[in-house]
């Protein structure tokens, strides 16, 4: 039963894993000016920090049109695949109606809204792909990969919220406040929205470290197949010791899995935010 895995590029698996699992990846689109730049292939994150540090001005995204749908799923349909596509949430792009659209046009393709982003959506996407490898059906990779999206667990702490601020995310007195107390605040995503849930106060390799804490402490309910350090332009010395805790909280994860966030984490939240993500038994 020959089943393709398909996902936009807001999942930020690594190259590595990518070809692990034989995952097609789809880009999204990054807008820095007059130029629009398939993510991923045409622009990477340090151009970002690059445009905004020049510009003062944040980037936007924009997800594929119909016709990069349709090309890329009628590819794989006439080759004889079935296709699970997996989006970032619903709730943050139009690319989960477009790939609807597409699908119904095509046929026989699978969409899942991952109702999240980075490797939250990641990890969806390799339990997709673990499931193809296993011989299910395309239909019961969907049906599966639905019913485990509401136990992903994603968050992330960002150090300023600067970006958030050019992004209309937040306002221009409450960025000066926080920036003021140091405050750090914690991201993540439930229900496929975003949304601010705690503040953290002090140096971010600190606040990282409490942060990793936190979220980990004396948890019962964490599938320990895998966990993702994600991160932007971190201090590479902070992302070892973040592994270092987790081996101390947690030292049962089969994989802990780091890689660096792509165009739409780094838009949104600017460098050295850092995230762990893993799925909650349930």
């Amino acid at each position: 039963m020959k089943v393709k895995i398909i996902s936009d590029s807001t999942c930020d698996l690594s190259p590595e894993l990518i070809k692990k699992y034989d995952i097609e990846i789809l880009p999204l689109y990054v807008n820095m000016g007059d130029k629009v730049r398939k993510d991923g292939l045409e622009v990477k994150p340090e151009d970002i920090y690059d445009y905004v540090s020049k510009t003062g001005i944040l980037p936007k995204t924009a997800a594929p049109n119909l016709g990069d749908y349709l090309d890329l799923f009628g590819k794989w349909h006439r080759e004889g695949y079935s296709i699970v596509h997996f989006n970032i949430s619903g709730e943050f792009s139009s690319s989960y109606n477009t790939a609807c659209m597409a699908a119904e046009e095509i046929g026989d393709v699978f969409v899942v809204d991952s109702r999240n982003l980075s490797t939250g959506q990641g990890l969806v996407v390799l339990y997709g792909a673990e499931l193809a490898a296993e011989g299910k059906s395309a239909e019961e990779i969907k049906k599966a990969c639905d019913a485990i999206t509401p136990n992903v667990e994603a968050s992330f702490v960002v150090d300023s919220i600067d970006y958030l601020r050019k992004g209309g995310r937040c306002s221009a007195v409450a960025a000066l406040g926080a920036n003021l107390l140091k405050l750090k605040p914690c991201i993540e995503v439930i229900d496929g929205k975003m949304t601010s849930s705690k503040k953290f106060r002090g140096n971010i390799d600190k606040v990282i470290l409490q942060y990793v804490d936190e979220r980990l402490r004396d948890r019962k309910d964490i599938i320990m197949k895998r966990i993702f350090i994600t991160h932007t332009k971190c201090n590479p010395e902070t992302v070892r010791a973040v592994r270092r805790k987790i081996d101390e909280l947690m030292p049962g994860f089969a994989e802990v899995l780091e890689t660096t966030a792509g165009c739409t984490v780094t838009s949104h939240c600017g460098p050295q935010t850092l995230g762990v993500l893993f799925i909650r038994e349930g």
